[in-house]
């Protein structure tokens, strides 16, 4: 690109910072020196290639979606949270939000995931143990008491049994009195990373889809601000991918999902705004900066070229970040401190929209209070203390980084390649349908985790207190227990409430879902009732899989 090109880029981004609102903060270092609030070329100056690159708020966004960056409005502080019943998780949200959490996250237990009642034989021992339970509305009404879900943005990290859940979530603000035009925040729902990496699903993929393009459909026209789609990389770099892999794979995932609202009629300019993404922040610190701002541009690239996207909002890649809980040690954990803050380093320095650093203990339970509390004050420490808010993408033009940026985004384009050659049509939806029948994602996230257990076995790759540096004077942790009386009480008072509810409402109700699954009609509305009437997790999953059935998946060798 050459200098005149450059300035004028300056002056088209300087335009739109000035007229951004900014947050009314200090932008000096801690010497009181004043900083630039985005640096470049120096003026007059040509630059190869500074078309990839850009400024701040313009395509094609590799240096972030905002001109302002992190002094309009920094990320968004939402801890991942969930253990026992909703009374005890209500209260986590509740210390969550009074010491500065800006959202909530809820972390469901097993049984949840399943789509499972915690009454049911599948569930004994599971429940409460990796999140909450959440049987019913009723208890989706607990877990948010005095928390008004108009004013706090929610997410849920759930994908199989996603809809339903997110059913209850509209039923109980319902409750709350509140319009639900007014909710904000995101449901996972991403089927797809599940039959990739994760494997909670409960049928076919198509029935799946089906459910996930009604929900698609309907918040759409009902629910306007809520994200019905996280398109999730973190569990496929958790499972052992490499960045790139993760990389590739959630965007294509992401792709997927357009294809899939495209084909309902949807107009790409209205519901791609409405598709976030949920990465992975590995402790390789430049890597996953440039992996976060490759994103950005391949996804800007591919909804405009490939997919017709023309609003600027249907270009933006919206991520939340959570640091890598397999970086995570039992041996010395208070390392996992350090290793935390410098995950969530290089997702602020790459452009998150939202954060979740993990506990130090959260690779042996669910975190304490106490260990909940560091974890959120390290995000705190890196927003206030640092200064890395003041410069947006202060990396960039790193020879470095740009280097690693484009090389992660060749691989990427080379996957996408794979992957479309895949399917029988040249599209990204059949390419991954017949990858996930032909266990093409696990063989190779498999090959890439065995790779790097091996370098770490030959001690090529070092893990301070698992590998090198093994002395230590560390105590052993007192850690979370959830008791089994969570359990005994959750099943007593599901049981209560089967007998309260009208019977034959909830049967009718059920019947009506069902039959509106064989048309093709959206099942929202259906569901919703089902849901009102007090039908439990188990009962809408239960009938649906009696019509549908489970998937199983195949067995490899």
């Amino acid at each position: 690109m050459d200098a005149a090109e450059i300035h004028a880029g300056r002056e088209r981004w300087q335009r739109r910072y000035d007229a951004a609102r900014k947050r009314d903060a200090d932008f000096t270092t801690l010497s009181g020196v004043t900083v630039d609030p985005v640096y470049g070329p120096p003026e007059g100056a040509a630059y190869p290639g500074f078309e990839r690159i850009g400024w701040p708020g313009e395509f094609p966004y590799t240096r972030g979606l905002y001109p302002t960056g992190y002094r309009g409005r920094t990320w968004t502080i939402r801890q991942f949270a969930g253990f026992g019943n909703a009374r005890q998780t209500n209260e986590r949200y509740k210390m969550i939000l009074a010491a500065g959490g800006g959202g909530l996250s809820v972390a469901f237990d097993m049984p949840t995931l399943m789509g499972r009642d915690s009454d049911e034989p599948e569930s004994l021992g599971e429940v409460g143990h990796c999140g909450v339970a959440i049987d019913s509305a009723a208890d989706m009404e607990v877990l948010f008491e005095g928390i008004p879900l108009q004013d706090v943005t929610t997410s849920m990290t759930i994908s199989g049994p996603a809809v339903p859940v997110f059913c209850m979530y509209l039923v109980a603000a319902e409750r709350q009195g509140v319009n639900l035009r007014d909710l904000d925040g995101t449901l996972q729902t991403d089927i797809f990373k599940e039959y990739i990496a994760q494997k909670e699903w409960l049928f076919e993929p198509e029935p799946h889809l089906r459910l996930i393009g009604d929900l698609m459909e309907y918040c759409a026209a009902e629910i306007p601000k809520y994200k019905p789609l996280s398109v999730s990389g973190y569990h496929i770099r958790e499972a052992g991918s490499t960045a790139a892999q993760e990389l590739a794979y959630t965007l294509a995932d992401g792709f997927g999902y357009v294809e899939l609202g495209l084909s309902r009629g949807l107009d790409v300019n209205q519901f791609a705004p409405g598709l976030s993404f949920f990465f992975d922040a590995h402790v390789d610190f430049f890597e996953e900066i440039a992996k976060f701002r490759a994103a950005r541009r391949i996804w800007a690239r591919h909804l405009r070229d490939d997919y017709g996207a023309t609003s600027e909002k249907a270009l933006w890649l919206k991520f939340h970040t959570q640091t890598a809980g397999v970086s995570l040690t039992a041996q010395q954990p208070v390392n996992n401190v350090v290793r935390t803050a410098i995950e969530a380093l290089s997702a602020v320095l790459g452009g998150t929209n939202s954060l979740h650093t993990n506990a130090l203990d959260e690779t042996l339970a669910l975190p304490t209070d106490e260990s909940a509390e560091i974890a959120l004050r390290t995000q705190q420490v890196i927003m206030e203390e640092t200064g890395v808010v003041n410069v947006a993408d202060p990396l960039g033009g790193s020879w470095y980084v740009e280097a690693l940026t484009d090389r992660i985004e060749a691989e990427a384009e080379e996957i996408f390649t794979r992957i479309r050659e895949l399917g029988h049509d040249g599209s990204i939806t059949a390419g991954i349908l017949r990858g996930i029948e032909d266990g093409w994602f696990t063989a190779h996230i498999a090959e890439a985790a065995f790779v790097y257990q091996q370098a770490l076995e030959k001690g090529d790759k070092k893990v301070v207190g698992v590998n090198a540096h093994n002395s230590t004077l560390a105590k052993e942790l007192e850690i979370l227990r959830v008791s089994h009386e969570v359990e005994q009480v959750q099943r007593r008072e599901l049981s209560a409430r089967k007998t309260d509810r009208d019977g034959v409402r909830v049967k009718a109700a059920l019947e009506r879902m069902v039959a509106v699954a064989r048309s093709g009609e959206n099942m929202i509305p259906a569901m919703l009732d089902a849901v009102r009437a007090e039908a439990t997790l188990g009962e809408i999953c239960g009938v649906l899989k009696s019509e549908w059935g489970i998937y199983r998946e195949p067995p490899r060798f």
